[in-house]
């Protein structure tokens, strides 16, 4: 066995994910995509996210793609869902209604 679970793991974000915030997102998605082969962020609370956010979902899509895991981000507001079609990373992140 080693060490992975098969089922998706479930990170809640709310609030904001900006400067401030963005370190502990980081932090997190990268423990969880080292112990699951599937991470699921839900964005449901998430109220506002800046290009420190999206740099937090960029390295953690990165680590997954390297790692043959799998990031997704569910449940994004209509906000978060602009910006992410903005900067063009809607296409590249896997986002789930």
């Amino acid at each position: 066995m080693n060490g992975q679970s098969n089922q998706p793991f479930i990170v809640r974000a709310n609030g904001e994910i900006d400067l401030d915030t963005a370190p502990a997102l980081r932090r997190t998605l990268a423990a969880a995509l080292e112990s699951h082969r599937e991470v699921v962020l839900d964005l449901s609370e998430v109220t506002f996210m800046d290009c420190a956010g999206l740099g937090a979902l960029v390295r953690a899509r990165n680590q997954a793609d390297r790692s043959g895991r799998r990031l997704v981000l569910h449940d994004a507001g209509r906000r978060v869902v602009r910006l992410l079609k903005l900067t063009s990373l809607y296409r590249r992140l896997a986002v789930d209604p």
